[in-house]
């Protein structure tokens, strides 16, 4: 007896050892090859929430080919419109960093003076030294800069996603094919893809919710580029439990320098009051109970997938990280790992007892 368990916890100390040297491999070949396996999930991002509208139109008995050229033309259309929109705001925001220099340092001087006056000491040399330098604006002016180059390669991903939907329709009967692949497997594979494009579709229309209010707020309020601002923020509103709040500095800061201490600590409500009612309030009474991840998991895949991949590695962590768990779930194998990760045991076993 003693000599089995000898032998059962060899194997599988070897099979953990296995399988870490495997996981180590795929994530350095992961991220070596991030460049490229970018434009590709970006691509599926597209083809999983185009798919839904593709399908409806063949059905309605539209060509394929002319549904294809329609929800390609859309995509270009609305990335066009923003990669326009953030080439005017960083034009719009070069052509004023000067005069946004000089008024961060007045807008400062009045809080730091504020601050001396009561009692509080302040660093002032250091806080001078560091406004008088460039870095701070050129930082912002090169994050731009980069994001512009990024939406440059939008039509690499519009074409790759357009090529994505033509295989769409016959992916089934070719999965099909494969030996191995029921139709248990089949139903489980189109479950996944179910899940993650209601996510993904779900989250598009609060994120777009979440930029049409903070952009219009910004503009009622007066602050420069509101369109670029409310853009940036649903975009960042992907990114769980952080985006909101990394959607908000440059906000409030723009309303600093331009306004002073009240006007940005305004923009700050503006944008608590927008995140708490979409995030908390609209968001779960339509997105149901959940992602069905542990709010420890979610921070985890952002941080990996962030260092994985780079800044889209943050906007597609939550997409990938259900991904990851529902295909250790159809495996028995591995659907021990899979509860590891969700953040609910008693309903995932309602919901295997419901399956069973």
């Amino acid at each position: 007896m003693s000599a089995a368990l000898k032998v059962h916890r060899s194997m599988s100390l070897r099979d953990l050892l296995f399988h870490g040297a495997a996981f180590v491999v795929i994530i350095a070949g992961l991220k070596a090859a991030a460049p490229l396996i970018v434009l590709f999930l970006l691509a599926i991002f597209l083809v999983v929430l185009a798919m839904p509208a593709h399908m409806g139109m063949l059905r309605r008995g539209v060509p394929p080919a002319i549904a294809l050229l329609i929800l390609v033309a859309f995509l270009a259309v609305v990335g066009g419109v923003m990669a326009h929109v953030l080439r005017l705001s960083m034009e719009d925001i070069y052509r004023k960093l000067p005069s946004y220099q000089v008024s961060l340092q007045e807008q400062v001087s009045v809080v730091t003076s504020w601050l001396t006056a009561h009692g509080v000491e302040v660093p002032n040399e250091i806080i001078r030294r560091t406004l008088s330098e460039k870095a701070p604006f050129q930082m912002v002016g090169n994050a731009i800069t980069t994001f512009s180059k990024f939406l440059g390669r939008g039509f690499i991903v519009i074409l790759i996603a357009a090529f994505m939907l033509m295989e769409a329709t016959v992916l089934p009967a070719k999965l099909k094919s494969i030996p191995g692949v029921d139709d248990r497997s089949l139903d489980r594979f189109k479950q996944m893809l179910d899940n993650i494009r209601v996510y993904i579709g779900m989250k598009t229309v609060m994120s777009l919710l979440t930029g049409v209010l903070v952009g219009s707020g910004l503009f009622l309020l007066d602050v420069d580029n509101a369109v670029m601002l409310g853009i940036l923020a649903f975009l960042l509103n992907y990114i769980p439990n952080i985006g909101s709040f990394m959607a908000g500095i440059p906000g409030v800061l723009l309303a600093f320098i331009q306004f002073g201490f009240g006007h940005g600590a305004v923009v700050l409500v503006m944008y608590v009051v927008v995140n708490v009612l979409v995030s908390n309030v609209i968001e779960p009474r339509y997105m149901g109970r959940g992602l069905g991840l542990s709010p420890m998991i979610i921070v985890m895949s952002l941080m990996f997938w962030a260092w994985v991949l780079g800044p889209v590695g943050m906007l597609l962590s939550i997409p990938l990280t259900m991904v990851l768990k529902i295909a250790m779930e159809s495996m028995p194998e591995t659907r021990g790992y899979a509860l590891l990760l969700g953040g609910n045991p008693e309903a995932r076993q309602g919901d295997d007892a419901d399956q069973g």
